[in-house]
């Protein structure tokens, strides 16, 4: 978890979207907690670009997961779904399973999945 936070690169499960908002939500609050402080310049404005940008690629992976697109997430609503919906079993063109779960590289007939070609008998191990 947390390998490549600021990577649009992947996939993630919903435990690290979820625990990435959490984080956004804590600074957030404490950003606007020393804003309303009067000896404070705006400069405290720039300390929330690096949080968005963490939302934005997190939520781009979490797409991911889903087998969507990362500009999915600016549809109105649809982070509702990336909060709630279980992602892709397997992999999908965006990775691996985030968890494991069905990321098998060969399946019975000897099909590789990540290079896309199929194996002669005997020239693999099952993984």
């Amino acid at each position: 978890m947390f390998k490549d936070p600021f990577s649009f690169y992947g996939r993630i499960r919903r435990t690290e979207f979820a625990l990435t908002h959490i984080f956004y939500f804590i600074v957030h609050f404490f950003v606007l907690i020393v804003e309303n402080n009067k000896s404070v310049g705006s400069w405290i404005e720039f300390t929330k670009l690096l949080p968005i940008y963490l939302l934005m690629s997190q939520g781009a992976k979490r797409c991911h997961d889903l087998g969507k697109s990362g500009w999915w997430q600016l549809v109105p609503f649809y982070m509702l779904m990336m909060f709630f919906l279980p992602g892709d079993y397997g992999p999908n063109e965006y990775g691996d399973h985030p968890k494991g779960e069905g990321n098998e590289r060969y399946d019975a007939f000897g099909y590789d999945f990540k290079t896309g070609k199929t194996i002669a008998a005997g020239e693999h191990d099952p993984v």
